[in-house]
Formats: structure tokens, C-alpha cells, sequence
């Protein structure tokens, strides 16, 4: 199994924090590899909040390449952190050139851009970058969105983020997901490492999904570019949100509908049983099986949590207002928020969706046989 946890604060903390809820953790975790995703950025980002940032690991030719690609398409540097060191990684990390976290300036014809306009060239620029990588090998790109940071490496978590010195005070930010790596494939490869990420969607998950296959046979067949490049079972989850609160204009208390619909006979029991026998019907393949547990994020920075039927997969929620932390082991939550009030941790079965909003004042609960609030 992996370990997860995520963290929502209003005031920016180092991801060390959730490195360090990660490590109390660690029995759970094999040290193969540890993933970061960031958003709600503190520090230098925090005054450029439109401006798209390169999260990636880059060969020094594949920056050479990334540098006139960029170039040649209008996007200029605004800022940038760049990680090289020159040191012998520790053992069980591997040799990079560059780890590279870049934010651009837009061109200047993409100015006055529709919304969804600017949100398909990003994903268009990001998928074109991946396939330049993995022609020669020369580049790792995880994300390219506007107040976002992803940073993905192999071996163990705090070894990374020792050796990547990710304790420094331009990588603070307000919403944090941290993945310990439980290695279940022969060969690492790292985009299969969660969090998994597209269009201001993230998630990551503890378990297995056994249904991959016809979930990313369906995805695949919508006509939408994101929806490719599968490396692991669960990064569909992350396309299923996407899909169904994009595409569907569903909300976040539906998603759980779709993935983990209730039996027919509560169905008929729901007041909104017209409504969810169609969407059952509609989007049987993607429902999902497991165990599983999943984390998310949606872009508006709301937090959540939900685990399927088996509920196999450990997950709690707890903390304070102002600081709230998804994790999947109680340790966890007392390494990174020891002076909230242990009685209010929940552990969602699998009927809830444990959200933390964007106000990050107290943890609601959305229960399957509720009243859905309907998308007008």
C-alpha cells in the first residue's frame, strides 16, 4: 500500500511538513518513490497567480530543447527554481541535470483569451512536451498550470526532499498533496507516481483499481487530448473528475455518484432517484473498483476525500480551522496538526465525501443518501 496525505492552511507552509507526515508514516510505504503537488502558492508565486509554471526534470539537453521550444512559441521566463546538484545523489535516488520549476509570461497574442481557450492550449503545450521527452529521454514534465507546482522522484521521501532541499521558502504553499510510493510495477516510471494532475484537477489514491481498463477504453474514446498516456490505474480518477465536473457540469458531491453509485434498491429510496438511475446508466464505465482510497483537489482549492465500497484503504480527516490534513494513518495528523481537537477526526466510509473548502474552516460531510444539491 502507499501512504497519503494532503494538507489545506491559510497561510503557506513548507512541503516539508507533509514530507514529515509522510515519514511517521513510513512502515506503509517502501521508499520507492514520493510525489508533490502544490497549489495555492506562497512566496514568490503568490504575486504571479495567472502566470503558467513548468514543473519537470530535465536532462541539460532536453533543457536546451525546452528553452528554443518555448522560445519559438512566444513564452518568455517571469521566474524560475531551478535544482541542480552537483553532489552523488543518496542511494535509491538517481543522477539528474535539472529539476526545473519555471513560471512564463504569455505571449502576447494569447491576450484576451476565452478561458477554455487558454486551458486547451496549456494542456496542448504540456502534452507536446511529454512527447518531446519521451522520444529522446531527455525530459519529465508533470505540469504546466498557473499556480501549480509538481515535483516527482524516485526513493525515499525525506531523502528526496533532504537532498532536493525542498524546505526552502519559494516552495511554501497553501494546499499540499504528498504521496509515498509503494512500488507495485517492476520498472519505476514516474509518471505513474502520484498525485496525478490535468486542468486544475488532482487526485491520488491508495489501492487498486481494477476496472482500469474499460475506464480508460471510455476515456479515451471522448474526443479530449488529456485523456491518454495511462502509466498507472489510478490516474483515472483524476480524468473522471475532470470529466464529470467539466464535461458533465456535475459537482463535487456527484462525482462520488459516478465512480461509486449506489445500489439500485437505495436508488429507488433517494430523493433524487430519477436523477441518479440515469447518470448509474449514463456512466456505468466509469465506476470504479478497488479498494480504494481517493484524495483531491479541485481547482477552486477545495480538498476531499472518499473511499469506495470495500473500504480496505485507511484514510482520516482532522485539524483546527484554518488548517485542516487528509492523511491516511492517525499519526499522520498528529505529526502535522498535534493541537486540533482528536474527537472531530473522521474516517469516511464509503458512502461520504469528507470535503475541506477553500475557506478551510471546517470538514463537511456529504453522505450518498443526501439530497444532492442538482447543478442548475
Amino acid at each position: 500500500m502507499c501512504r497519503l496525505f494532503a494538507l489545506s492552511s491559510e497561510a503557506p507552509v513548507s512541503p516539508m511538513k507533509a514530507i514529515n507526515a509522510l515519514n511517521v508514516m513510513r512502515e506503509g510505504h517502501d521508499g520507492s518513490g514520493v510525489g508533490l503537488f502544490l497549489r495555492d502558492l506562497g512566496g514568490p508565486f503568490d504575486e504571479m497567480r495567472d502566470a503558467p509554471i513548468l514543473s519537470g526534470i530535465f536532462t541539460d539537453d532536453g533543457l536546451k530543447r525546452l528553452d528554443r521550444f518555448m522560445m519559438d512559441i512566444g513564452f518568455m521566463t517571469k521566474y524560475k527554481i531551478t535544482i541542480k546538484r552537483s553532489k552523488v545523489p543518496p542511494a535509491g535516488v538517481p543522477k539528474r541535470d535539472v529539476y526545473l520549476i519555471r513560471a512564463y509570461e504569455y505571449p502576447e497574442e494569447w491576450e484576451g483569451l476565452p478561458t477554455e481557450e487558454l486551458y486547451s492550449r496549456l494542456l496542448a503545450i504540456r502534452l507536446s512536451l511529454r512527447h518531446m521527452g519521451e522520444e529522446k529521454n531527455d525530459m519529465i514534465v508533470f505540469s504546466f498550470w498557473p499556480d501549480v507546482i509538481m515535483v516527482k522522484e524516485i526513493g525515499d521521501p525525506m531523502t528526496v526532499a533532504e537532498y532536493l532541499q525542498l524546505d526552502r521558502k519559494e516552495l511554501e504553499a497553501r494546499v499540499i498533496m504528498a504521496q509515498g510510493r509503494q512500488n507495485t510495477n517492476y520498472a519505476i516510471n514516474l509518471y505513474a507516481c502520484h498525485p496525478f494532475f490535468i486542468q486544475g484537477f488532482s487526485t491520488m489514491t491508495n489501492g487498486e483499481n481494477t476496472a482500469f481498463i474499460p475506464i480508460r477504453e471510455y476515456l479515451s474514446s471522448r474526443g479530449f487530448d488529456g485523456y491518454t498516456g495511462y502509466q498507472s490505474d489510478s490516474e483515472v480518477f483524476t480524468h473522471i473528475l475532470h470529466y464529470s465536473m467539466q464535461h458533465l457540469g456535475l459537482n463535487l458531491e456527484t462525482y462520488k455518484h459516478v465512480i461509486t453509485p449506489l445500489r439500485d434498491d437505495d436508488i429507488r429510496q433517494h430523493p433524487n432517484q430519477a436523477f441518479l438511475k440515469n447518470l448509474k446508466h449514463s456512466c456505468r464505465q466509469l465506476i470504479i473498483d478497488g479498494p480504494n482510497c481517493v484524495i483531491g483537489s479541485l481547482p477552486d482549492h477545495s480538498l476531499f476525500m472518499v473511499q469506495d465500497r470495500k473500504k480496505l484503504r485507511p484514510g482520516v480527516v482532522g485539524g483546527r480551522p484554518g488548517m485542516y490534513a487528509f492523511s491516511s494513518e492517525v499519526c499522520g495528523l498528529d505529526a502535522s496538526i498535534p493541537d486540533r481537537d482528536k474527537s472531530n477526526d473522521f474516517q469516511p466510509m464509503h458512502l461520504d465525501t469528507a470535503i475541506v473548502g477553500p475557506d478551510r474552516q471546517e470538514v463537511q460531510i456529504c453522505c450518498q443518501t443526501d439530497p444532492l444539491p442538482l447543478p442548475h
